[in-house]
């Protein structure tokens, strides 16, 4: 079953969308009798990428994925935590240099969660994540952690989790006691899911917010109309969420 999600969730990239119907178009334009439809579908193509491409479409988007943390109250500052739970955002090894480093994502998380255990006098900090790389995600997190500050003995390492349902598996593996105050550190567009999970084992999940996608629009307002990469990307993250929900969803 895990397998075929992962199928599912790479489908929905849209890259692969939009190459999908190129080639379809091109078959469809070989053969004389179905120019028409071939023209049709390679217009399906450009209107989506240009759509999956700007700021307008990426916001509306991400907006509905993180739209309840975005109006939700600020946290008080004098609100104490006992564990500060990082999840992973992924890494990536260089061969040559014989490392692994965080993503840019996981990098974020890690260093709000390490102001955030400071800012709330939390007593363990736990970096979750296995990957697929020569290093765990929560090695190479928990070496971040410590070069910010972070003391080594309080540092709990959960390298067996692949995916948001195994993050709060693991952690239920990990303390007996229930009632513990979690301060849950992920991206926005990812904390409904990772919240739903975790509060199936802990009664006091405080969800601590690592960046947004949304951002609230400037500039001239045209150019949020021209197709950016950076907002492929984006929707991209944007898309496998939403069918991250819908999996999860059908698994209840």
């Amino acid at each position: 079953m895990n397998q075929l999600y992962d199928v599912f969730r790479a489908s929905v990239d849209p890259i692969f969308i939009v190459f999908i119907l190129l080639i379809i178009a091109f078959v469809a334009v070989v053969q004389s009798a179905k120019k028409k439809s071939g023209a049709l579908v390679l217009l399906l193509a450009i209107v989506l990428l240009y759509g999956f491409s700007i700021e307008p479409v990426s916001n509306y988007l991400s907006w509905n994925l993180e739209k309840d943390y975005i109006q939700a109250k600020p946290i008080p500052e004098k609100t104490l935590l006992d564990v500060v739970v990082v999840l992973g955002g992924g890494v990536y090894d260089i061969r040559a240099l014989g490392e692994t480093f965080p993503c840019r994502e996981t990098t974020v998380r890690v260093v709000h969660g390490v102001q955030m255990f400071e800012a709330h006098k939390a007593k363990e900090f736990v970096c979750s994540g296995k990957g697929n790389r020569q290093v765990t995600e929560a090695a190479v997190m928990a070496r971040m952690a410590e070069g910010l500050g972070v003391p080594k003995e309080k540092i709990r390492l959960d390298e067996k989790s692949e995916d948001t349902y195994q993050h709060a598996v693991e952690l239920d593996k990990m303390f007996s006691d229930k009632n513990i105050r979690i301060g849950l550190v992920t991206s926005a567009y990812h904390m409904k899911r990772s919240e739903v999970e975790f509060r199936k084992y802990f009664k006091n999940v405080t969800p601590l917010l690592a960046g947004y996608l949304y951002s609230s629009p400037v500039g001239t307002p045209a150019l949020r109309y021209i197709p950016q990469s950076v907002r492929l990307f984006d929707n991209t993250l944007i898309l496998r969420e939403f069918i991250g929900r819908l999996w999860y969803s059908m698994k209840q």
